[in-house]
């Protein structure tokens, strides 16, 4: 595959079926949310990466200075990135960009959402779980046949004030079709999230 490279796994889905990059937290890896993923979209292809940024040695997909305070700078370099595996994963393993939904959890939801803010051509949406506010981005991009879900926890110690309605509206303002979440939990899963996740990865599959 070209570069840049990225540790990775790939499992193949029903032909024609849709693909979900799995973006981890911090100290996930690769294979994390395949289980996740198979619970929720069984037909999907699955293509997981490895972030290559260490902290403390735990994986992550961009630099953070501390807790809450992100680099913002190499969230862009990183979402570059990545954006360009996705396309030469296409190519590697035949996949439809045109269905492909990136499912990121916490450092991984903000990577997606510098993808889809910044280099809207590697996705047609994504899944934010428990993402934060990151930056304004770029320029306006236009997400105008993009759909986003996005599932905050109320109690999430990492969600800053504002950072519901700023991220929703930031998605909303390109023209994306935005569905928000609100799920009585912190920053882990809780209950209510992965119904919510599963009809809305369905409801696209049906498309």
């Amino acid at each position: 595959m070209s570069s840049p490279s990225y540790v990775h796994v790939f499992q193949k889905g029903v032909p024609q079926g849709p693909t979900l990059v799995l973006l981890h937290g911090t100290g996930g890896d690769e294979t994390n949310l395949i289980p996740l993923a198979k619970s929720l979209l069984p037909k999907a292809n699955l293509l997981g990466l490895r972030g290559k940024v260490l902290e403390n040695g735990a994986p992550r997909f961009f630099r953070r200075f501390e807790e809450g305070v992100l680099d913002i700078e190499d969230w862009r370099v990183r979402s570059a990135e990545v954006a360009d595996f996705i396309h030469a994963a296409a190519l590697e393993y035949g996949f439809d960009l045109r269905t492909t939904y990136a499912l990121g959890y916490s450092n991984g939801a903000n990577l997606a959402t510098g993808i889809l803010l910044l280099h809207p051509d590697a996705l047609a949406g994504a899944v934010l779980l428990r993402p934060m506010f990151v930056s304004q981005g770029d320029g306006k991009p236009q997400l105008t046949r993009k759909s986003v879900l996005i599932n905050f926890g109320r109690h999430d110690p990492f969600l800053g004030d504002g950072d519901i309605e700023r991220l929703s509206d930031q998605f909303r303002s390109a023209g994306a079709k935005v569905e928000v979440h609100i799920e009585n939990a912190g920053h882990g899963l809780g209950p209510g999230d992965l119904p919510v996740v599963k009809a809305w990865l369905e409801k696209r599959d049906a498309l």
